[in-house]
């Protein structure tokens, strides 16, 4: 049994373990029709778009080209670059962005779903009702019944599994879609050319996969509430500018996507994780791990290409201290897009 991890912008490390679709979930009836209707006034880009320009990682005669993705993106968009399609065709090798994974072996995972399941839900039989103020479960009532609905079952969940949930369906109904488009664009043009994918990959070992689970059950409940807070707080003040967002980096409008307020609940959720006694030490590893092992795939790319495409998500490529800054360091030049 093989459980995927989420890729490092995400950073939810260990939540994806308690969300495996291996396991069985309630399902969730959909909204009413008056809660369905709820439109954002931002109207989301439709048909073929651009996308952004490339970010190029040059040395000596060698080029590294580097296209930054953006989720969600609007569902009725298909993105196609000529200009990124003619520089996979030019390449030597595309690479993706590192992911993580777990293998426990088939009948050794069948054994967790128990403690998966356990471990899903809040300590001592609790309620969202009675881990959170009065004030946090108003707001969470009113957020459910407009994005998910009548599900009796998420409020036994833990705060940032339901916080997960929510985020899924609010995106989904505005619009919105968090598969990565670009990267599947990618792929189709890197095997039309013939040309070689490298998707960067670490293993992660766990010496006793049910004391892991018993650890992120000891999550403080104050960081649990906080990443559903968070999360809440992100829906119900950022969902426009999450489709202007979407829609500049449709339109390939670099200044306005930096220029639009980022508020990613995610860091808080990775940091109710790591809050867990015995997790911290391990999810800090795992997220130096997956940059290391994308940096190491783009040096050797750079030393033995002359021309490479890399993927990775735009937040690690405009943020200070990102990839493009770790390659700064390491003497390559950088080039933004025009």
């Amino acid at each position: 049994m093989e459980l995927t991890f989420l890729r490092p912008a995400s950073g939810l490390f260990l939540l994806s373990l308690m969300c495996a679709p291996t396991f069985a979930q309630t399902s969730a009836e959909a909204p009413p029709p008056d809660a369905a209707a709820t439109e954002l006034d931002q109207v989301l880009v439709t048909g073929e778009q651009p996308g952004p320009g490339l970010w190029k990682v040059s040395k000596d005669d060698h080029v590294l080209w580097i296209l930054g993705t953006l989720a969600p993106l609007p569902k009725k968009m298909s993105w196609r670059s000529k200009d990124t399609e003619a520089v996979i065709a030019d390449s030597q090798e595309v690479i993706g962005d590192s992911s993580a994974k777990i293998s426990v072996g088939f009948f050794r995972g069948l054994t967790l779903v128990p403690a998966l399941l356990r471990a899903r839900k809040n300590p001592d039989g609790a309620k969202l009702k009675d881990v959170l103020s009065s004030e946090q479960y108003a707001r969470w009532s009113a957020l459910k019944a407009k994005y998910i609905g009548r599900d009796n079952g998420i409020e036994s969940r833990r705060p940032m599994l339901a916080a997960q949930e929510l985020y899924e369906k609010a995106v989904d109904r505005s619009g919105l879609s968090s598969k990565n488009a670009a990267w599947d664009v990618v792929k189709q043009a890197a095997k039309k050319n013939k040309i070689p994918v490298t998707s960067p990959k670490i293993d992660i070992k766990l010496d006793d996969p049910k004391a892991t689970i018993k650890e992120f059950e000891t999550t403080p409940v104050a960081a649990d509430v906080a990443c559903l807070e968070t999360t809440m707080q992100r829906i119900e003040t950022d969902m426009q500018s999450m489709q202007l967002r979407a829609n500049a980096w449709a339109s390939g409008d670099l200044n306005a996507l930096r220029s639009l307020p980022y508020p990613d609940q995610k860091a808080s959720c990775l940091a109710a994780v790591s809050s867990a006694p015995g997790l911290h030490d391990r999810v800090q590893q795992v997220q130096e791990r997956l940059i290391t092992e994308w940096m190491s795939a783009v040096q050797t790319a750079l030393a033995k290409n002359r021309s490479t495409l890399a993927v990775v998500s735009i937040a690690e490529l405009v943020k200070p201290d990102g990839r493009l800054a770790r390659l700064r360091a390491l003497g390559y030049t950088v080039e933004e897009p025009q």
